[in-house]
């Protein structure tokens, strides 16, 4: 088959499938924005940036960008049929900045598939799960409820749909949820395993810290409320003043990938300046972003890592951390529900609880051993149902081959 992926930051979703697929035959292309500049595993074109759209009232101003960016994917899937020919048997997307909205123009004989991230919703998720920065009435409402207009006319297009979790796909209404099948993107169980040689050097210190220390990690892509910075920096310095061999080691950028900027300085300078009193500074080591080859290593040297989320997108970092061996003590909401049970691979801590996260984070410290069968069973349950080869890959080979058909 002709196989087509859409997404204006591919691989995204699709690292492992997309060349998957190209290795049983299929003929597989990609369609991305002429700014993309990561590496892509199978033969990609570009379409032309989409222009800058500047609208009143801000209502319509997502739907304008992402109708924009639609086009210009459209375009682009013009020329590809008029000047070539090309014309696939199946298009996989993801709709979120709305690529896939105008593609049935151009092919309307390819089935199409869409990846259902999440739907916007005004109440039960995100935006109204923080009382500390939700903005509750019916202005903000209007505006969530705005957002997701695309979303809902992309999924309707489509043939169908896949979700990574049955949270996310919880999120779409029920008339469109009858399309969705769920399967995870899967993780590489087979490279990320506990490693107790493992060591890792702090960039710019003489610090090697190494499996079995006293570590605690974080993660986030940017350091922010959505993935509980908030919440885990104010844990801190109760955590150190209790274990004083302890070191922290927190990846992420400085600046949002959800939700709103704070009015000052970034999300990681704010929380920091709230409780850098409270805090042995030397100990707590914030790194940026890492190679992936560190990123597993430090889940590898790690005696407990933090991992808290909104009622949200989950992150591919939390399986990927409980395949490595960590000893995860996560928020209790709702994604993280579907993963860990609380007492058998992980523990679950209210998300806004500050001294539960404090004494969860110190006895894991304090008591290794005591979590030895948590770790153990957090990488079991990852490999039963999450692994890429013998799990995901196939399932989602074959919901690309069948068009959206039964996984099986």
């Amino acid at each position: 088959m002709k196989i087509l992926f859409v997404h204006q930051n591919f691989p995204g979703q699709f690292p492992h499938l997309a060349p998957a697929l190209a290795a049983r035959g299929h003929e597989v292309l990609a369609l991305t924005t002429e700014t993309n500049t990561r590496a892509a595993p199978v033969k990609v074109v570009k379409y032309r940036k989409p222009a800058e759209v500047t609208l009143e009232p801000r209502l319509t101003k997502m739907y304008a960008e992402v109708s924009e960016r639609g086009m210009r994917a459209a375009l682009a899937a013009r020329q590809l049929r008029s000047q070539h020919g090309y014309v696939p048997d199946v298009i996989f997307g993801h709709p979120g900045w709305g690529e896939t909205l105008f593609l049935r123009e151009v092919w309307p004989e390819a089935k199409l598939l869409v990846y259902a991230e999440l739907m916007y919703k005004t109440t039960g998720l995100d935006t109204d799960f923080d009382p500390e920065f939700a903005k509750p009435g019916l202005e903000s409402r209007i505006s969530t409820t705005a957002r997701s207009a695309h979303l809902i006319q992309s999924i309707v297009q489509a043939d169908a749909a896949l979700s990574p979790t049955e949270f996310q796909a919880s999120t779409f209404p029920p008339e469109l949820r009858a399309k969705i099948t769920i399967c995870h993107d899967g993780v590489n169980t087979a490279r990320l395993v506990p490693n107790p040689a493992a060591r890792y050097t702090v960039p710019g210190t003489g610090l090697t810290l190494r499996a079995g220390d006293e570590v605690v990690t974080f993660i986030n892509r940017s350091l922010e409320p959505y993935r509980g910075y908030h919440t885990f920096m104010r844990a801190l310095p109760d955590v150190l003043a209790a274990r004083p061999a302890a070191q922290v080691l927190i990846i992420g950028e400085e600046g949002q990938s959800y939700g709103a900027a704070p009015a000052e300085s970034s999300w990681k300078q704010k929380f920091l300046d709230e409780v850098k009193d409270r805090l042995d500074l030397n100990r707590v080591h914030f790194l940026g972003r890492v190679p992936y080859a560190d990123f597993i290593t430090i889940m590898q040297i790690g005696r407990v890592h933090a991992y808290l989320t909104y009622p949200f997108v989950l992150s591919w970092s939390l399986m990927e951390a409980m395949s490595a061996g960590a000893m995860v003590v996560g928020s209790d909401t709702a994604p993280l529900r579907e993963v860990i049970e609380d007492g058998v691979n992980g523990r679950l801590v209210d998300f806004f609880d500050i001294k539960g996260w404090s004494a969860a984070l110190t006895d894991a410290l304090a008591r290794p051993e005591a979590y030895l069968e948590m770790r153990r069973a957090a990488r079991a349950s990852v490999v039963a149902k999450y692994d890429l080869e013998s799990q995901c890959l196939p399932r989602l080979i074959r919901f690309v081959e069948t068009a959206g058909g039964t996984l099986g």
